[in-house]
């Protein structure tokens, strides 16, 4: 292992774990809000069980300004919220509030479109039998449409890890940051690489286990 990397040792394992903290926090934001938000949106759809154009429109103006804005823009545009939330706008649990947002905007867009895969005949089928709006959601919808929301979930978990990379302007700090400060910035152009490296097979791995989960509960 080079000197380098050796040197930095440390202070990669603490990148490494501010970056789970982050992405943990959008994971759990993403399927305890996202999740909702995004069955919302799809039932609130024209001829759908909840049909309510205002509510479809609200909801579809809400996550389409956030899924628009550039990332960047919407971390520095959220500190005064951030600030109201966490009581400060630097670090990285402060970090964890702009990704979370984007998170759930994120997923809940995944979420609409696996629902929209689900054949109408399922729908028709439990509201003839008399199936209430909770057991059309958890007992038709969610079951049908399993593996396309683990593999959403498993896109979102990875574009999460890229947005974390943007988080050092607001000192949230996370592997990617660290990459741009000690091995770009500096010229250490082997620690940056192996940085790159660590996150690639990250990547790797969470498509891998979100691929099998999927196949493995997917019931076509």
């Amino acid at each position: 292992m080079p000197e380098v990397i050796v040197q930095y040792q440390a202070e990669i394992i603490k990148a490494l774990g501010e970056t789970f903290v982050m992405v943990g926090a959008s994971i759990v934001a993403a399927v305890l809000i996202g999740l909702p938000v995004g069955t919302f949106l799809f039932l609130c759809r024209k001829e759908q069980m909840l049909a309510h154009r205002f509510t479809s429109h609200l909801l579809n103006l809400l996550v389409n300004t956030i899924r628009s804005f550039p990332f960047l823009l919407l971390v520095v545009f959220l500190i005064p919220f951030t600030r109201l939330i966490v009581g400060t706008a630097i670090g990285t649990t402060a970090a964890t509030v702009p990704l979370a947002i984007i998170a759930i905007a994120h997923y809940s867009r995944l979420v609409e479109q696996s629902l929209l895969d689900v054949p109408k005949g399922v729908l028709e089928a439990a509201i003839s039998m008399g199936a209430s709006v909770k057991d059309v959601i958890f007992k038709f919808l969610y079951v049908e449409a399993r593996s396309g929301l683990v593999l959403g979930l498993t896109t979102s978990i990875i574009s999460f890890i890229s947005y974390s990379t943007i988080m050092g302007v607001v000192g949230g700090g996370g592997i990617g940051d660290f990459a741009i400060r000690y091995g770009y910035q500096q010229f250490k152009t082997d620690l940056m690489l192996y940085v790159i490296i660590i996150i690639v097979i990250l990547v790797q791995l969470i498509q891998w286990i979100g691929a099998t989960v999927a196949k493995k509960i997917d019931k076509r």
